[in-house]
């Protein structure tokens, strides 16, 4: 795929915008008669959507994102069911879909090579309906112990105790949690009564460190995975952990087993709709934002909705 236009959406708070103007025209030769490049800043107001929207009307073929994974997932919204690819350069603390696509972190050429070389592939988005408005998300939503507390675990501790340093944090979010009822329907099945304190539905699995929280979960697979976690004192706690960091992790990557594995306080299912109503209000997340409490959501799988480079 030849890009005859580019747009880039990038973040001032996160990246310096001269040294990011070389660093395109040296990758992408905007100052030797090169493609065509436009520019749009992010604003607080709007994390990339309305400048996305805008890179589309303009013809630009590949729109990159440049930021956090709240820049990601506004672009990508936008970009949605739309002939305009997506590029990603990391610039934020987790960069969860970035590190699901392999895109070079900390490193802003390599990551521009990428959207100039990479090989274009289609990816699901995922929509959430609350309060009868939808978002997009690329990574996950839920409530609870979350992909966002684990991305901002102490990484001081991360580099020397690696995967002690998640079971550090887990330990530290399960002792503010609190049980709660939770009506879960996943596609046409009848309404399952389930008890629990954290949920993760999402399209990817991976956070920082490798660990897999969604260890079935495929970008392109036309499903969204979900994980319950119920654990209720010390006990099932370890057993949390025991799913997480062994049977889920450890056992995974040396192939003793090639599916996500349930455990008495960890619950794992595919779905292409799941819809979900809570008995006590619970704080929510969108791709590791806090959009505040819910009582009752749905998320629904787009298939193929995305190109990224």
């Amino acid at each position: 795929m030849t890009i005859s236009k580019l747009g880039v959406i990038w973040n001032p708070s996160k990246s310096d915008g001269e040294q990011l103007r070389s660093h395109v025209a040296d990758v992408f030769g905007a100052d030797e008669g090169g493609i065509g490049v436009e520019w749009w800043e992010t604003s607080p107001e709007d994390p990339g959507r309305g400048m996305a929207e805008k890179a589309v009307a303009a013809g630009c073929d590949v729109v990159v994102a440049v930021g956090g994974d709240g820049t990601v997932r506004a672009v990508a919204e936008a970009l949605a069911g739309t002939d305009a690819a997506l590029g990603i350069v990391p610039k934020g603390t987790g960069n969860l879909l970035a590190r699901n696509l392999e895109v070079p972190l900390n490193d802003v050429p390599a990551a521009l090579r990428r959207v100039r070389d990479g090989e274009p592939r289609t990816i699901d988005i995922g929509w959430v309906d609350r309060d009868g408005e939808e978002h997009a998300f690329v990574v996950m939503v839920g409530f609870g112990i979350d992909a966002q507390m684990l991305v901002e675990t102490d990484d001081d501790l991360k580099s020397k105790a690696g995967w002690l340093a998640y079971v550090e944090a887990m330990g530290r979010a399960l002792a503010g949690t609190e049980m709660t009822d939770i009506t879960v329907t996943l596609d046409d099945g009848e309404p399952q009564e389930l008890h629990g304190h954290t949920m993760l539905i999402g399209n990817c699995g991976m956070v920082q460190g490798g660990i897999r929280l969604l260890p079935d979960a495929v970008l392109d697979d036309g499903q969204l995975d979900m994980l319950l976690v119920s654990a209720d004192g010390p006990l099932q706690w370890l057993d949390t952990v025991r799913s997480v960091v062994w049977e889920n992790g450890i056992r995974r990557i040396f192939g003793g087993v090639d599916q996500a594995v349930s455990t008495d306080s960890t619950t794992h299912v595919a779905a292409e709709r799941i819809a979900v109503r809570l008995s006590s209000p619970q704080m929510f997340e969108i791709d590791g934002e806090e959009v505040g409490e819910v009582s009752e959501f749905g998320v629904r799988v787009q298939p193929a909705a995305l190109t990224v480079r």
